[in-house]
C-alpha cells in the first residue's frame, strides 16, 4: 500500500502529491499519509471532490505529538 510522509513537504505541495498518489492506486488500495496535523481539510476535500474515495473506510490516528497517520481507501 502506498505511504506518503508529508511532514517535510511544503504545505502548498501536499494536496497535489496526495491526489496524484491516490489517482495512481488501484481500486481496493489504501493510501496512508503521515502529517504534522490532523488532515480534516483533506478529508472534506476528498469527500466532496473524489468519487472513488471510500469515506466510510477513512481512518486517522494521532501517533505522536505532531504526527498523524490517515488512511484514505479507494473504492
Amino acid at each position: 500500500m502506498p505511504r506518503l510522509d508529508l511532514r517535510d513537504v511544503s504545505p502548498p505541495k501536499r494536496h497535489p502529491l496526495i491526489h496524484e498518489a491516490f489517482d495512481e492506486m488501484d481500486s481496493g488500495d489504501t493510501l496512508t499519509i503521515v502529517n504534522d496535523h490532523e488532515p480534516k481539510p483533506l478529508f472534506y476535500e476528498f469527500q466532496a471532490e473524489v468519487d472513488a474515495f471510500d469515506v466510510d473506510g477513512y481512518e486517522v490516528e494521532k501517533t505522536g505529538p505532531n504526527e498523524f497517520e490517515a488512511e484514505l481507501p479507494k473504492e
